[in-house]
């Protein structure tokens, strides 16, 4: 979805807003922890939220995460250029670009990335 697309209003980020702050309890000591504040709308944040949803462990150490708290580099393919995102996901320590195309798309990869974690088969 491109920049212009988002800037209408996707019907769940008031669901997403509405999170902010929340924690759930989950399976074998897991947590996850919502912050997503509207911000004003800029190069770095075309959705105008700001956002981190995590995972953690019973020892509070996080896990899995989704945010747009700090700019990230992907690693440069062999002649590519690096781009500079916002958007990313940590996966324990390794870190990766992550196309924010909706609120509802990101709650739908959060939650399929969170029971990936603790249900895994």
């Amino acid at each position: 979805m491109s920049k212009k697309e988002y800037a209408k209003e996707d019907e769940t980020l008031e669901t997403l807003l509405d999170l902010d702050g929340e924690i759930f309890p989950m399976e074998n000591g897991y947590w996850t922890k919502f912050e997503a504040t509207r911000i004003a709308r800029s190069q770095h944040a075309p959705h105008g939220i700001k956002y981190s949803l995590t995972l953690h462990d019973r020892n509070g150490m996080r896990i899995l995460g989704f945010d747009n708290a700090h700019a990230f580099k992907p690693k440069r393919k062999k002649h590519g250029s690096r781009k500079t995102t916002w958007d990313h996901k940590h996966k324990r320590s390794i870190v990766s670009p992550y196309e924010l195309e909706s609120a509802s798309q990101l709650l739908k990869d959060f939650w399929t990335e969170v029971y990936r974690v603790i249900k895994p088969n």
